[in-house]
Order: structure tokens, then C-alpha cells, then sequence
């Protein structure tokens, strides 16, 4: 039996689920596009018909990324404010960091950024976005919205140190940040 064949956009989703493993894994510099191609059963020349270079498909990831915890939030949220819309967009993005690519990819989008102009421009871009976004949602001043964005950080912080074992190691007041 044959595979049923692909669109382009499907495609181009497979390019970016390939693409969050690897760069996350990998970093930006350390992954190929040979590689992304491989995961996704496509070849090189093929993955460039989709995206024009390696910088364009971090790009598009970043923002595939960017645009799952916008969607997630939106969902979260809808019709919550105050604190209520804060906690479910806060619990949701604590399961979210349980697709350990998408933090790897997050951690990596950061690293990445600390070097790379365009990168630091569309990182900026989507910061801004998100505290824009959460703001509505929430109706949060500006005090509540950093103390919200800085535990999201801290957040990922813990995610990447392996979430189980830091409950052992700082106990339970830290814990109640990702519980």
C-alpha cells in the first residue's frame, strides 16, 4: 500500500516538527538541514523549495513556536480575566514545557539570539507580542505582567534542569511555581 501523498503545507509541518527536534536539540549552528530533511523523509532539495534556507526554517520555527503559546493562551483563557485568566494561561504553559522540543527549541531561540541580529529581532517581535497578548487576557498592569513573564522564564529554567528532581532538591515553595 502507498503512502498517501503530502501538500506543501503538510509538508511544511512536518519541516517544522522535524525542525523543533533538531535545532532543539542541536542549537541553530549544530543541525543541519541534511538532518531536518532525513526526520522529515524528504531531501535537501526538496526541504528548499519549501523554505529558501537553514535561517528561514529556525525562523518559521521560532514563530510556529511562538504562535503554539499564543493559540494556547487565547484557548486558555477565553473568557477568564484578573487572575484567573493569569493561572490558566500559567498551568497550561507548564504542560505545554512537557514537549521537552518545544522548550529545547524556546532555550535554544534565546541562545541563538544572544548572536543573531534577525533572530534577536523576530525574538524581540514575539516577547512583545506575547506581553501584549497577556495583557489583554488578563487585564494584568504592567507589575503583575513581569512578575508573570519572569516566573514563565523561571519556569522553563526548571524544565530544562528536569522538573522531578528539582521538588527533591528546592523544596516546595519553589515547587508551587510548576505544580
Amino acid at each position: 500500500m502507498r503512502a498517501a501523498r503530502m501538500s506543501a503545507d503538510e509538508r511544511r509541518a512536518a519541516v517544522l516538527a522535524a525542525a523543533r527536534i533538531e535545532f532543539g536539540a542541536n542549537g541553530y549552528a549544530a543541525t543541519s538541514t541534511e538532518a531536518i530533511a532525513r526526520r522529515v523523509g524528504v531531501s535537501q532539495p526538496y526541504l528548499f523549495r519549501l523554505f529558501p534556507s537553514k535561517k528561514a526554517i529556525f525562523l518559521a520555527a521560532v514563530e510556529d513556536c511562538n504562535a503554539r503559546v499564543e493559540a494556547m493562551f487565547e484557548e486558555v483563557a477565553d473568557g477568564l480575566t484578573g487572575e484567573e485568566a493569569l493561572n490558566a494561561m500559567g498551568g497550561a504553559y507548564r504542560k505545554l514545557l512537557d514537549d521537552r522540543p518545544i522548550l529545547q527549541l524556546q532555550l535554544q531561540m534565546w541562545a541563538t539570539a544572544c548572536a543573531d541580529e534577525e533572530v534577536r529581532e523576530l525574538t524581540r517581535r514575539r516577547l512583545s507580542r506575547l506581553w501584549h497578548q497577556v495583557a489583554r487576557l488578563s487585564g494584568a498592569d504592567d507589575q503583575r505582567l513581569m512578575q508573570f513573564m519572569a516566573a514563565g522564564m523561571l519556569i522553563n529554567m526548571l524544565a530544562a534542569l528536569d522538573l522531578p528532581r528539582i521538588r527533591e532538591q528546592l523544596g516546595e515553595n519553589l515547587a508551587g511555581l510548576i505544580d
